[in-house]
């Protein structure tokens, strides 16, 4: 006998709408806190579990206004510091920075309003077959929050597993899987107590032996050793409000230059735009001094700064020097920045008006290409990404595409002095650390203001500096060589099998009826 799904209304549904909302922000808060503190990992299985159990009985249109608050909430609290770029630095009024940061947030969290809708539109109230909608939803708003509208991936849920046994599959399916198989064991736990079928508990039971089966397994190492590197990193402390400033230049300048100049490390990494200046805006010499140093020795150096010109159009670029790069055209090794920030390094169609708000220098970058080839130093094929590239995995995948011209490590140069001494800081390493789990390669990360570290092909720091410290780090680093499963399909096929996977999870689940 088929039994009618359960339907929300009457007085009482009303009564309990305002605790639903109050619950759906409160769950959305918990789920950002551990993208920064990872050792807090059950608190996203927790938060993706409440929401899972408020929805599952929930009309669409209930259903989309608690996904979109969870979501609203779950941004606003990982992104918040975009309010300090904004208004300590960019000038804006600080009540107009705010309802940015809120603005942008509730718009991601449509993706959310939409995925929750959906799920309840297409839920069998059978606890299984409820969990894999639930997940293939889930699945579905973390792809379009990553890629529509050049994506904004930041805090997604996937990252709070950096250090939880669901790190396991980094290698294999990359952050968007774990946050996948994440959502899937929340909704399995909670769904079965509201099914109304079965012992409630079993799925409970099965999310817990899941993440215990991955806890007692040992990773699986799909690459080896390939050399090592004696590196020096950079820490230049330049707050955001001085990088600019003409009275704080001349020392700025001066100290990258002479302890790039003093750097012992077989590969020296500055942060980006170190050199905040174009080449025609350097002081006369400035640039042929320093790179003469590596040019003629046996070091090499990878350098934030920004290349071309306001009549031609300017890059955000890291330059290589080294003695082989001396005998190419320019006589420097080149990667442009592709994935530009919004608002911050491009202007989005039809926002100029916003972005002139705004106080921030070399605001409209042009693109670099895709999967540049990689700095060659001592054997080691060093793959550059600036700021918030790392975000993008399925990018730096690219550089798989040709395995015998792979990146044995990553170097990530990056400012993020825009956000202050925030959780930022946390997160933008922790992210980090999921690329060197994804690919089995080294990360590492010269900083402006924080965090400064290398970060082995297990996701391990290893080296580390204090952040808002101005501050050298010397420290060894391995190379690697071989293929993970995450960067040979994603090299080949980008993210298109998790898209194919999400929705083959909605159209097998979907006919299915409980009987």
């Amino acid at each position: 006998m088929r039994r009618a799904a359960p339907v929300e209304g009457g007085a009482a549904a009303k009564m309990f709408l305002g605790l639903d909302v109050l619950l759906a922000l409160a769950f959305g808060l918990v789920h950002s806190l551990p993208v920064a503190y990872t050792h807090a990992w059950p608190l996203q299985l927790a938060a993706v579990a409440a929401l899972a159990w408020q929805v599952s009985r929930a009309s669409a249109r209930r259903a989309a206004l608690l996904g979109w608050l969870f979501a609203t909430a779950w941004f606003c609290a990982g992104t918040w510091w975009l309010y300090i770029s904004m208004h300590r630095y960019g000038g804006l009024p600080a009540w107009m920075a705010a309802a940015a940061v809120l603005a942008l947030s509730g718009f991601l969290a449509l993706y959310w309003g939409a995925a929750m809708a959906l799920f309840a539109r297409v839920r069998r109230h059978v606890a299984f077959v409820d969990a894999v909608i639930f997940a293939g939803c889930w699945l579905l708003a973390e792809l379009a929050r990553g890629l529509l509208f050049t994506g904004f991936p930041w805090a997604a849920s996937g990252y709070s597993h950096v250090d939880s046994p669901l790190a396991q599959l980094a290698p294999w399916v990359g952050v968007y899987g774990i946050g996948w198989v994440a959502a899937l064991l929340g909704a399995l736990a909670v769904i079965g107590f509201r099914s109304g079928v079965g012992p409630g508990g079993l799925g409970a039971i099965a999310a817990v032996a899941v993440v215990g089966g991955l806890a007692a397994m040992q990773p699986v190492n799909f690459t080896r050793g390939n050399g090592s590197l004696q590196l020096t990193l950079l820490q230049s402390n330049v707050a955001q409000d001085e990088k600019f400033a003409e009275e704080k230049l001349p020392q700025a300048l001066a100290w990258a230059a002479t302890t790039l100049q003093s750097a012992r490390g077989d590969l020296v990494l500055a942060p980006e735009t170190i050199v905040p200046l174009l080449p025609d805006q350097l002081p006369e010499g400035y640039w042929a001094a320093l790179a003469a140093g590596f040019q003629r020795g046996d070091r090499a150096a990878l350098i934030g700064v920004p290349l071309g010109s306001f009549e031609a159009g300017y890059t955000n670029s890291a330059v290589g020097l080294s003695r082989e790069t001396a005998k190419w055209p320019g006589g420097f090794y080149r990667y442009d920045k592709h994935h530009l920030v919004p608002f911050g390094e491009f202007i989005p169609t039809g926002f100029r008006w916003f972005t002139e708000l705004m106080n921030i220098p070399l605001g409209d970058f042009n693109r670099g290409p895709v999967g540049a080839p990689s700095f060659e130093v001592k054997g080691q094929r060093i793959a550059p990404n600036i700021c918030y590239e790392d975000l993008f995995g399925e990018e730096l995948a690219a550089h798989f595409r040709e395995p015998e011209r792979a990146p044995t490590v990553f170097a990530n140069l990056s400012n993020i002095g825009w956000f202050g001494d925030t959780i930022a800081l946390a997160q933008h390493l922790n992210i980090s650390r999921m690329r060197t789990l994804e690919f089995q390669r080294p990360m590492l990360r010269a900083t402006n203001t924080g965090v400064t570290a290398v970060i082995d092909h297990t996701g391990r720091i290893t080296h580390q500096l204090p952040p808002l410290a101005m501050a050298v780090l010397e420290a060894p680093v391995e190379g690697r060589q071989g293929m993970t499963p995450y960067a040979s399909w994603a090299a080949r096929w980008w993210l298109w099998p998790l898209f194919v996977g999400a929705l083959l999870s909605l159209l097998i689940v979907v006919p299915l009826r409980r009987s």
